[in-house]
């Protein structure tokens, strides 16, 4: 059993939060959060490199010069690979790179890097998510509150939207929705701030049921 303090947007302790040892992962799982995570940056590849073939270079079938009798090699048309300005024999174009990662190779990944950042004490609880108004400046003294000074990631059940707007503004910081939040995203961040209605959905992720709220 892991117990997490909860804390209010003021910083200060209001209560605790269980995590049974059976919905975290200790053991297993590091080739699939290698998996996921080369998936997430594969994934995020345009794959928009492009090059033109001999059949797609502007020009005419007009041979350069005569087939024989001047002394050079043969040649057909000037959008040959072997000319300068000529198409490209092999060069790249546009196609995916995105790699297959199934339902159970992800939530493997996600409960290993949770359960990671829960044994390294990288993750906070708040019970609550709230600012005043959509002002960076507010959201900056929430922060200092619950002192927070690295990167963070916070997750939420839902973005409030002057949430969004205060935070968007500032560099390495992000808010991010239990359910969109991905393995790549928890080990960028050293610090992971989750609000308790967030983490009834995290139980769900881990393999839990979802408590009342």
């Amino acid at each position: 059993m892991s117990t997490l303090k909860i804390y209010d947007i003021k910083g200060s302790p209001v209560g605790n939060l269980d995590l049974a040892d059976d919905i975290l992962v200790f053991d297993r799982g590091e080739a699939a959060v290698h998996n996921a995570v080369v998936a997430y940056l594969a994934g995020q590849r345009s794959g928009s490199a492009s090059t033109l073939r001999k059949g797609e270079v502007a020009g005419s079938n007009k041979k350069p010069w005569r087939q024989k009798g001047t002394g050079r090699a043969r040649a057909g048309y000037r959008q040959s690979p072997v000319w300068r300005g000529g198409g490209v024999a092999f060069g790249p174009h546009p196609r995916s790179f995105a790699l297959k990662v199934n339902k159970k190779v992800s939530r493997l990944a996600f409960n290993r890097v949770f359960t990671d950042k829960v044994v390294a004490g990288q993750i906070r609880i708040l019970d609550q998510l709230i600012v005043p108004d959509a002002k960076t400046k507010s959201f900056v003294l929430m922060m200092k509150a619950i002192d927070i000074n690295s990167p963070a990631l916070f997750l939420v059940d839902k973005i409030d939207k002057n949430v969004a707007a205060a935070s968007r503004n500032i560099p390495e910081v992000e808010v991010v929705t239990v359910n969109d939040v991905n393995v790549y995203q928890l080990l960028r961040y050293p610090l992971v701030i989750v609000t308790t209605s967030g983490m009834d959905q995290i139980k769900v992720r881990l393999g839990g049921k979802q408590t009342g709220k």
